[in-house]
């Protein structure tokens, strides 16, 4: 692998990433971001978790009760014929970082309402590291960014109408 190659090509190649295999959410201010970016109107559908254990989230109520709709499915972005996430390109996402779901931004960083937890997510193929590399540095995150885009994101999720 390149020196210089970006943790997220190589996880793609590796067909092991979030967005291969995670279905993101988007806020409604997401779409609208994507649309006004793409042009297109056709990157998201109203779904169930494929993963039941992420219907519950009783340890979030915000995100349980804003996100869902009674019949238990929420926005999410579509996906490719092979899975892969609709945006998913060679190289990693196509869309530029302050276009990404808020979800997608935050990744791997773990969350609830209250705030970002210690933790990161799992997920991850930490085998792609370089020796003595954390994920953070990796990804060339921080925490600051992180703060901010959580902030936004239940602010958007607020937003969330279901009829």
């Amino acid at each position: 692998m390149p020196a210089d190659e970006f943790l997220c090509v190589r996880c793609a190649r590796y067909n092991r990433t979030c967005c291969q295999r995670s279905e993101i959410y988007t806020t409604p201010a997401d779409e609208q971001r994507i649309r006004n970016f793409t042009g297109r109107d056709d990157f998201t559908g109203y779904r169930r978790p494929d993963n039941v254990e992420y219907a519950g989230q009783d340890n979030d109520p915000v995100w349980r009760d804003r996100v869902f709709r009674a019949d238990g499915s929420r926005r999410v972005l579509n996906r490719q014929p092979n899975g892969d996430c609709t945006f998913l390109g060679p190289h990693g996402c196509v869309l530029p970082l302050e276009i990404r779901p808020l979800v997608c931004r935050l990744y791997p960083y773990d969350y609830e309402a209250a705030g970002i937890r210690e933790e990161l997510s799992h997920g991850c193929p930490l085998e792609l590291l370089r020796s003595g590399q954390g994920l953070i540095v990796a990804l060339e995150m921080n925490i600051e960014d992180a703060r901010r885009w959580h902030q936004q994101l239940y602010q958007e999720v607020q937003n969330e109408v279901h009829g």
